[in-house]
Protein backbone atom coordinates (compact mmCIF):
# COMPACT_ATOMS: atom_id res chain seq x y z
CA UNK A 1 0.00 0.00 0.00
CA UNK A 2 1.45 3.21 -0.99
CA UNK A 3 1.49 6.17 1.57
CA UNK A 4 -0.14 9.52 1.06
CA UNK A 5 2.02 12.74 1.05
CA UNK A 6 1.31 14.91 3.05
CA UNK A 7 2.56 17.66 0.52
CA UNK A 8 -0.29 16.53 -1.63
CA UNK A 9 -3.17 17.92 1.20
CA UNK A 10 -4.43 21.15 0.70
CA UNK A 11 -4.23 23.53 3.20
CA UNK A 12 -1.75 21.61 5.46
CA UNK A 13 1.59 22.03 7.30
CA UNK A 14 2.23 19.09 9.13
CA UNK A 15 5.95 18.40 10.33
CA UNK A 16 7.34 21.86 10.30
CA UNK A 17 6.79 24.77 13.09
CA UNK A 18 3.14 25.19 13.05
CA UNK A 19 2.63 29.32 13.45
CA UNK A 20 -1.43 28.38 14.17
CA UNK A 21 -0.70 25.24 16.21
CA UNK A 22 -2.70 25.95 19.95
CA UNK A 23 -0.53 24.01 22.60
CA UNK A 24 -2.46 22.31 25.35
CA UNK A 25 -2.94 25.24 27.67
CA UNK A 26 -4.32 27.80 25.69
CA UNK A 27 -5.18 30.23 28.57
CA UNK A 28 -1.53 30.50 29.03
CA UNK A 29 -0.94 32.05 25.38
CA UNK A 30 0.89 30.90 22.32
CA UNK A 31 4.05 28.94 22.08
CA UNK A 32 7.45 30.54 21.35
CA UNK A 33 7.51 28.93 18.03
CA UNK A 34 10.94 29.37 15.44
CA UNK A 35 12.64 27.52 12.79
CA UNK A 36 14.61 24.86 14.75
CA UNK A 37 18.05 26.54 14.33
CA UNK A 38 16.67 29.78 14.65
CA UNK A 39 15.17 28.57 18.17
CA UNK A 40 18.25 27.41 19.88
CA UNK A 41 19.94 30.00 18.54
CA UNK A 42 17.10 32.48 20.37
CA UNK A 43 17.02 29.75 23.39
CA UNK A 44 20.70 30.26 24.11
CA UNK A 45 20.50 34.20 24.09
CA UNK A 46 17.35 34.19 26.03
CA UNK A 47 18.64 32.49 28.60
CA UNK A 48 21.35 34.49 30.13
CA UNK A 49 24.58 34.30 31.36
CA UNK A 50 25.04 31.23 34.07
CA UNK A 51 26.92 33.19 36.48
CA UNK A 52 25.76 36.66 37.58
CA UNK A 53 27.79 39.85 36.33
CA UNK A 54 30.08 41.49 38.56
CA UNK A 55 28.17 45.00 38.34
CA UNK A 56 25.19 43.73 39.52
CA UNK A 57 26.99 43.54 43.58
CA UNK A 58 27.29 46.80 44.99
CA UNK A 59 30.18 48.13 46.57
CA UNK A 60 30.18 47.83 50.11
CA UNK A 61 32.13 49.78 52.69
CA UNK A 62 34.54 46.81 54.77
CA UNK A 63 33.33 44.29 52.18
CA UNK A 64 35.37 45.86 48.90
CA UNK A 65 37.21 41.96 47.77
CA UNK A 66 34.10 40.49 48.54
CA UNK A 67 33.23 38.24 45.25
CA UNK A 68 30.28 35.79 44.06
CA UNK A 69 31.75 32.22 45.09
CA UNK A 70 34.04 33.34 47.94
CA UNK A 71 36.87 35.18 48.68
CA UNK A 72 38.90 33.11 51.18
CA UNK A 73 39.24 33.43 54.68
CA UNK A 74 39.33 36.54 56.58
CA UNK A 75 42.14 37.56 58.75
CA UNK A 76 40.37 38.30 62.62
CA UNK A 77 40.63 41.52 64.11
CA UNK A 78 43.90 42.33 67.17
CA UNK A 79 42.40 41.44 69.89
CA UNK A 80 40.89 44.95 71.67
CA UNK A 81 42.39 43.83 75.60
CA UNK A 82 45.52 42.00 75.91
CA UNK A 83 45.82 38.40 75.67
CA UNK A 84 46.00 36.35 78.57
CA UNK A 85 49.26 34.27 78.60
CA UNK A 86 49.93 30.57 78.95
CA UNK A 87 50.45 29.32 82.45
CA UNK A 88 51.62 26.12 82.95
CA UNK A 89 49.86 23.09 83.16
CA UNK A 90 48.48 21.03 86.42
CA UNK A 91 51.49 19.40 88.58
CA UNK A 92 51.69 15.92 87.02
CA UNK A 93 50.81 13.02 88.74
CA UNK A 94 53.21 9.46 89.52
CA UNK A 95 53.75 8.03 85.48
CA UNK A 96 52.93 4.46 85.84
CA UNK A 97 50.70 1.64 83.68
CA UNK A 98 49.15 -1.15 85.74
CA UNK A 99 49.89 -5.00 84.10
CA UNK A 100 47.08 -6.70 83.08
CA UNK A 101 46.59 -10.36 84.47
CA UNK A 102 47.34 -14.15 82.84
CA UNK A 103 43.25 -14.35 82.83
CA UNK A 104 42.66 -11.14 81.52
CA UNK A 105 45.24 -11.86 78.77
CA UNK A 106 43.46 -15.38 78.14
CA UNK A 107 39.86 -14.08 78.33
CA UNK A 108 40.40 -11.13 75.44
CA UNK A 109 42.51 -13.74 73.59
CA UNK A 110 39.41 -16.52 73.51
CA UNK A 111 36.97 -13.58 72.37
CA UNK A 112 38.96 -12.26 69.77
CA UNK A 113 39.50 -16.13 68.00
CA UNK A 114 35.71 -16.51 68.88
CA UNK A 115 34.95 -13.09 66.69
CA UNK A 116 36.54 -14.88 63.92
CA UNK A 117 34.32 -17.28 61.26
CA UNK A 118 37.33 -18.87 60.45
CA UNK A 119 39.72 -19.24 63.39
CA UNK A 120 39.42 -21.96 65.48
CA UNK A 121 39.91 -21.02 69.96
CA UNK A 122 41.90 -24.00 70.51
CA UNK A 123 44.96 -21.59 70.56
CA UNK A 124 43.61 -19.20 72.26
CA UNK A 125 42.18 -21.78 74.89
CA UNK A 126 44.83 -24.42 75.11
CA UNK A 127 47.70 -22.35 74.29
CA UNK A 128 50.01 -21.55 77.61
CA UNK A 129 51.14 -18.74 77.85
CA UNK A 130 55.26 -18.30 78.72
CA UNK A 131 55.92 -14.27 79.35
CA UNK A 132 53.59 -11.40 79.41
CA UNK A 133 55.74 -8.18 78.68
CA UNK A 134 54.02 -5.01 79.32
CA UNK A 135 55.28 -1.44 77.36
CA UNK A 136 54.38 1.91 78.54
CA UNK A 137 52.99 3.95 75.24
CA UNK A 138 52.07 7.42 75.45
CA UNK A 139 49.46 9.45 73.07
CA UNK A 140 49.95 13.45 73.37
CA UNK A 141 47.29 15.07 71.45
CA UNK A 142 46.29 18.84 70.88
CA UNK A 143 43.39 20.31 70.01
CA UNK A 144 42.56 23.98 69.07
CA UNK A 145 39.14 25.33 68.61
CA UNK A 146 39.27 27.72 66.11
CA UNK A 147 36.80 30.17 64.65
CA UNK A 148 37.00 31.70 61.05
CA UNK A 149 34.90 33.46 58.95
CA UNK A 150 34.47 33.99 55.12
CA UNK A 151 32.39 36.32 53.12
CA UNK A 152 30.51 36.06 49.46
CA UNK A 153 27.65 37.56 47.61
CA UNK A 154 24.93 35.42 47.27
CA UNK A 155 21.34 35.91 45.79
CA UNK A 156 17.60 34.31 46.55
CA UNK A 157 14.34 35.08 44.73
CA UNK A 158 12.98 38.30 45.98
CA UNK A 159 9.56 37.41 48.27
CA UNK A 160 9.30 40.49 49.53
CA UNK A 161 12.31 41.12 51.99
CA UNK A 162 13.39 43.95 53.64
CA UNK A 163 15.64 45.63 51.00
CA UNK A 164 18.40 47.31 53.58
CA UNK A 165 21.32 48.28 51.39
CA UNK A 166 23.17 51.75 52.44
CA UNK A 167 20.43 52.45 55.18
CA UNK A 168 23.88 52.48 57.22
CA UNK A 169 27.40 51.00 56.99
CA UNK A 170 27.38 47.17 57.77
CA UNK A 171 28.94 45.98 60.44
CA UNK A 172 32.31 44.72 59.86
CA UNK A 173 32.65 40.65 58.95
CA UNK A 174 33.97 40.18 62.78
CA UNK A 175 31.65 42.40 64.20
CA UNK A 176 28.45 40.78 63.14
CA UNK A 177 27.01 38.64 66.21
CA UNK A 178 27.31 35.07 65.80
CA UNK A 179 26.26 31.84 68.85
CA UNK A 180 29.52 30.16 69.59
CA UNK A 181 28.81 26.85 70.32
CA UNK A 182 30.51 25.15 73.45
CA UNK A 183 34.05 24.47 72.91
CA UNK A 184 35.65 21.81 71.11
CA UNK A 185 31.75 21.01 69.76
CA UNK A 186 32.29 22.04 65.51
CA UNK A 187 29.57 23.84 64.27
CA UNK A 188 28.23 26.25 61.05
CA UNK A 189 26.18 29.33 60.87
CA UNK A 190 25.20 31.24 57.77
CA UNK A 191 24.29 34.94 57.92
CA UNK A 192 22.86 37.74 56.24
CA UNK A 193 25.24 40.32 56.59
CA UNK A 194 22.91 43.25 57.81
CA UNK A 195 22.58 46.75 55.14
CA UNK A 196 24.14 44.88 52.44
CA UNK A 197 20.63 43.72 50.61
CA UNK A 198 19.28 45.26 47.60
CA UNK A 199 17.16 44.24 44.93
CA UNK A 200 17.97 43.18 40.81
CA UNK A 201 16.66 42.03 37.82
CA UNK A 202 17.36 38.39 37.81
CA UNK A 203 20.43 38.13 35.56
CA UNK A 204 19.34 34.66 34.02
CA UNK A 205 16.27 35.41 32.69
CA UNK A 206 16.76 38.84 31.90
CA UNK A 207 13.45 39.80 34.04
CA UNK A 208 11.10 37.71 32.35
CA UNK A 209 10.92 34.79 35.35
CA UNK A 210 10.86 32.47 32.38
CA UNK A 211 13.34 31.08 30.15
CA UNK A 212 13.15 29.18 26.97
CA UNK A 213 12.74 25.61 27.30
CA UNK A 214 15.78 23.63 25.80
CA UNK A 215 13.98 20.76 25.06
CA UNK A 216 12.18 22.04 22.37
CA UNK A 217 14.45 24.94 21.72
CA UNK A 218 11.51 27.35 22.76
CA UNK A 219 8.94 25.65 20.12
CA UNK A 220 6.76 24.25 22.82
CA UNK A 221 6.17 20.95 20.43
CA UNK A 222 8.49 18.65 19.12
CA UNK A 223 8.60 16.16 15.55
CA UNK A 224 5.96 13.13 16.57
CA UNK A 225 8.16 10.26 17.70
CA UNK A 226 5.30 7.87 16.36
CA UNK A 227 4.69 8.91 13.17
CA UNK A 228 8.07 11.22 13.05
CA UNK A 229 6.31 14.15 11.84
CA UNK A 230 4.28 12.37 8.90
CA UNK A 231 0.75 12.75 11.13
CA UNK A 232 0.40 8.90 9.53
CA UNK A 233 1.19 5.94 10.67
CA UNK A 234 0.45 3.64 7.68
CA UNK A 235 -1.74 4.83 4.37
CA UNK A 236 -4.80 6.30 5.46
CA UNK A 237 -4.38 5.52 8.94
CA UNK A 238 -4.20 8.75 11.44
CA UNK A 239 -1.66 8.96 14.14
CA UNK A 240 -3.16 8.81 17.01
CA UNK A 241 -0.34 10.08 19.28
CA UNK A 242 -0.26 13.50 17.77
CA UNK A 243 -4.05 13.39 16.31
CA UNK A 244 -2.50 13.93 12.60
CA UNK A 245 -0.40 16.86 13.43
CA UNK A 246 3.04 15.34 12.79
CA UNK A 247 4.38 17.26 16.00
CA UNK A 248 3.62 16.67 19.80
CA UNK A 249 3.71 18.82 22.60
CA UNK A 250 6.37 19.50 24.59
CA UNK A 251 6.06 17.12 27.84
CA UNK A 252 9.03 19.61 29.76
CA UNK A 253 7.11 22.66 29.02
CA UNK A 254 3.66 21.48 28.59
CA UNK A 255 3.41 22.84 25.27
CA UNK A 256 4.91 26.53 26.85
CA UNK A 257 7.24 26.71 24.64
CA UNK A 258 9.15 28.71 27.94
CA UNK A 259 10.11 27.35 31.92
CA UNK A 260 10.08 29.01 34.84
CA UNK A 261 13.21 30.09 35.57
CA UNK A 262 15.30 28.29 37.97
CA UNK A 263 17.15 31.36 39.70
CA UNK A 264 14.03 33.65 40.53
CA UNK A 265 11.34 30.96 40.59
CA UNK A 266 9.57 33.11 38.24
CA UNK A 267 9.31 36.49 40.60
CA UNK A 268 12.08 38.52 38.41
CA UNK A 269 13.80 40.11 40.96
CA UNK A 270 16.72 38.97 43.46
CA UNK A 271 17.29 39.66 46.68
CA UNK A 272 21.11 40.57 46.54
CA UNK A 273 23.03 40.43 50.11
CA UNK A 274 26.66 39.34 51.26
CA UNK A 275 26.56 35.76 52.77
CA UNK A 276 28.83 35.48 56.32
CA UNK A 277 29.74 32.03 56.93
CA UNK A 278 30.95 30.89 60.05
CA UNK A 279 32.85 28.02 60.90
CA UNK A 280 33.71 26.29 64.61
CA UNK A 281 36.62 23.83 63.65
CA UNK A 282 38.04 21.53 66.45
CA UNK A 283 41.86 21.78 64.74
CA UNK A 284 43.42 17.85 66.37
CA UNK A 285 47.21 16.67 65.97
CA UNK A 286 48.04 13.28 68.01
CA UNK A 287 51.37 11.86 68.69
CA UNK A 288 52.23 8.09 69.76
CA UNK A 289 55.75 7.49 71.37
CA UNK A 290 57.40 4.80 69.05
CA UNK A 291 57.58 1.91 71.36
CA UNK A 292 59.47 -1.21 71.02
CA UNK A 293 56.44 -3.73 71.29
CA UNK A 294 56.32 -4.60 67.89
CA UNK A 295 52.59 -3.54 67.67
CA UNK A 296 52.01 -1.21 65.06
CA UNK A 297 51.51 2.50 66.30
CA UNK A 298 48.49 2.60 63.58
CA UNK A 299 46.01 -0.27 65.99
CA UNK A 300 46.82 2.52 68.89
CA UNK A 301 44.18 5.18 66.68
CA UNK A 302 41.45 3.00 67.12
CA UNK A 303 41.76 2.50 71.40
CA UNK A 304 41.84 4.81 74.58
CA UNK A 305 44.08 4.95 77.56
CA UNK A 306 43.96 6.00 80.64
CA UNK A 307 43.87 9.95 80.71
CA UNK A 308 46.53 10.90 82.87
CA UNK A 309 47.17 14.84 82.06
CA UNK A 310 44.95 17.56 81.12
CA UNK A 311 45.25 21.46 80.45
CA UNK A 312 42.83 23.49 79.26
CA UNK A 313 43.13 27.29 78.01
CA UNK A 314 42.43 30.23 75.82
CA UNK A 315 46.72 29.37 75.14
CA UNK A 316 47.85 26.08 76.70
CA UNK A 317 52.09 26.09 77.69
CA UNK A 318 53.95 22.82 76.39
CA UNK A 319 53.98 20.44 78.28
CA UNK A 320 57.51 20.11 81.02
CA UNK A 321 58.68 17.65 83.55
CA UNK A 322 57.42 14.73 81.41
CA UNK A 323 59.84 11.69 82.01
CA UNK A 324 59.94 10.48 78.27
CA UNK A 325 61.63 13.90 76.50
CA UNK A 326 59.90 12.86 72.91
CA UNK A 327 56.29 13.94 74.21
CA UNK A 328 58.09 16.87 75.83
CA UNK A 329 59.56 17.92 72.39
CA UNK A 330 56.02 16.79 70.60
CA UNK A 331 54.53 19.37 72.36
CA UNK A 332 56.30 22.23 71.97
CA UNK A 333 56.48 21.28 68.55
CA UNK A 334 52.88 20.98 68.35
CA UNK A 335 52.21 24.10 70.18
CA UNK A 336 54.04 26.22 68.24
CA UNK A 337 52.51 24.95 64.88
CA UNK A 338 49.63 25.45 65.82
CA UNK A 339 49.90 29.01 67.08
CA UNK A 340 51.42 29.95 63.93
CA UNK A 341 49.25 28.07 61.91
CA UNK A 342 45.62 29.13 63.12
CA UNK A 343 46.12 32.61 64.40
CA UNK A 344 46.72 34.31 60.81
CA UNK A 345 43.02 32.91 59.01
CA UNK A 346 41.20 32.05 62.41
CA UNK A 347 40.55 33.31 65.64
CA UNK A 348 41.34 31.13 68.44
CA UNK A 349 38.97 30.61 70.97
CA UNK A 350 40.51 27.41 73.44
CA UNK A 351 43.85 24.86 73.28
CA UNK A 352 43.93 21.51 75.28
CA UNK A 353 46.05 19.18 75.48
CA UNK A 354 46.17 15.84 77.10
CA UNK A 355 48.50 12.76 77.47
CA UNK A 356 46.83 9.09 77.57
CA UNK A 357 48.89 6.44 78.81
CA UNK A 358 48.08 3.67 76.52
CA UNK A 359 48.58 -0.22 77.72
CA UNK A 360 50.05 -2.62 75.33
CA UNK A 361 50.92 -6.18 76.78
CA UNK A 362 53.03 -9.08 74.45
CA UNK A 363 52.11 -12.35 75.36
CA UNK A 364 54.04 -14.99 73.94
CA UNK A 365 52.02 -18.30 74.40
CA UNK A 366 53.18 -22.15 73.18
CA UNK A 367 51.02 -24.20 71.06
CA UNK A 368 51.72 -27.27 69.66
CA UNK A 369 55.21 -27.12 70.30
CA UNK A 370 55.31 -23.39 68.55
CA UNK A 371 55.80 -19.87 70.04
CA UNK A 372 53.51 -17.56 68.94
CA UNK A 373 52.68 -14.28 69.84
CA UNK A 374 49.59 -11.74 70.33
CA UNK A 375 49.13 -7.96 71.83
CA UNK A 376 46.65 -6.83 73.61
CA UNK A 377 46.09 -3.53 74.10
CA UNK A 378 44.28 -0.25 75.30
CA UNK A 379 41.30 0.45 77.81
CA UNK A 380 39.21 -2.14 75.47
CA UNK A 381 41.53 -4.96 75.37
CA UNK A 382 41.86 -5.40 71.75
CA UNK A 383 43.66 -7.92 70.34
CA UNK A 384 46.18 -8.12 67.73
CA UNK A 385 47.25 -11.36 66.15
CA UNK A 386 48.68 -11.33 62.75
CA UNK A 387 50.06 -15.02 62.78
CA UNK A 388 47.06 -16.80 63.98
CA UNK A 389 48.15 -20.83 63.99
CA UNK A 390 44.75 -22.00 63.74
CA UNK A 391 42.84 -20.11 60.98
CA UNK A 392 40.85 -22.62 59.52
CA UNK A 393 37.75 -24.29 61.19
CA UNK A 394 38.51 -28.09 59.33
CA UNK A 395 42.51 -27.92 60.91
CA UNK A 396 43.01 -30.75 62.03
CA UNK A 397 43.73 -30.31 65.73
Amino acid sequence: MAYQHLGNQQNRNYGVANPGYVPATAAAGPAMFAPPAAAGAAAATAAGPSAPPASMFDSMPGYEGTVAGGGGFLPPPMPAYPVPAPEPGPEQPHWNIPSITEDTARAAFILYASSKCCYSTSPAKDGVITNMEAFNTYRYRLETFTETRSTEWSHEPYKGQTVDAYAQPPPGPWDVPAKTPSFFLEDKQVIKVPYTSSMKTCHACVGMGRKPCKDCAGAGNKVCWVCNGSGFRSGDDRCHQCNGRGRDNCSHCGGQGAKQCEVCQGKQQLLVYIKLTVKWINNCDNYVVEQLSGLQVTNLSTVSGKEMFRDSQYMVYPVMGFPDPAVVNASQRLVSEHQGKFSQTSRVLQQRHTIELIPVTKVTYMWKANSNIYFVYGNEFKVNADNYPATCCCTVM
